[in-house]
């Protein structure tokens, strides 16, 4: 970057003086919360994220120096719930990313399937798309999730939203289109799971240059149902 397109030491000092005052009234928010959600809170908290992206910025062009801060994205922070304060409804969207990682192997299970059931006609177990339509016609998706190898499967990025509403839905009403008329404002809490939260250990050498034997911590071992486990936390945990 140039000398010319380079942000003034006034402007870095205006920046930091502008966390300093997100900060403070982040502080004053979370101590007149009035509940877990309270919309304040939520309000001061993207502020001070958004005035210490841009003091972290404008430190870099002027000094090439960073802050020891992570600063999350816009495409992280959910805005603060606006939904009914007493649902009497609520929808549950879940999306889990797989891998055809063995085809044979989900292959070999759906011949299996369809030997079971005994159906005449054309075999679908002979093409993927058709081996995958057997194997979920025949197993609940949570069994899936849990038996995903043996089918020949590997597990991707996986995401549950609770979505709140005053009145359930109509029967069939959302069936076209299941996906498309979700409003952040009405999300209760969400859960995530995905290798981008893996921490990686680094390599650590002994004195004779073997290299350490530490791995990311493998997705098999992350237990997604939500009965068991205690180690996902709602929005608040976005707040990083």
């Amino acid at each position: 970057m140039s000398d010319a397109a380079q942000p003034t030491a006034a402007e870095v000092r205006a920046a930091a003086e502008a966390v300093k005052t997100a900060l403070d009234r982040h502080l004053a928010a979370v101590e007149r919360r009035s509940g877990e959600d309270d919309p304040a809170v939520y309000e001061a908290f993207n502020q001070l994220a958004a005035a210490a992206e841009v003091y972290d910025e404008l430190l870099y062009d002027r000094y090439d120096e960073v802050t020891p801060f992570e600063i999350p994205g816009a495409e992280d922070a959910l805005p603060p719930y606006n939904g009914p304060e007493e649902p009497n409804a609520l929808s549950v969207l879940i999306r889990r990313d797989y891998a055809v990682a063995e085809p044979q192997r989900l292959l070999a299970q759906a011949e299996r399937i369809e030997a079971a059931e005994g159906e005449d006609g054309p075999a679908a177990s002979g093409t993927v798309h058709g081996a995958l339509g057997l194997l979920f016609g025949e197993f609940e998706p949570d069994e899936i999730a849990s038996r995903h190898k043996e089918f020949g499967l590997e597990e991707g990025d996986s995401t549950l939203w609770v979505t709140a509403a005053d009145e359930p839905a109509e029967p069939g009403e959302w069936l076209e289109a299941p996906f498309e008329q979700v409003d952040p404002q009405q999300v209760v809490c969400r859960f995530d799971v995905s290798a981008v939260f893996d921490e990686e250990p680094d390599d650590v050498d002994d004195d004779d240059g073997a290299e350490g034997d530490g791995e990311a911590e493998d997705l098999d071992d992350l237990d997604t149902d939500l009965d068991e486990d205690e180690d996902l936390e709602p929005l608040d945990a976005d707040r990083r």
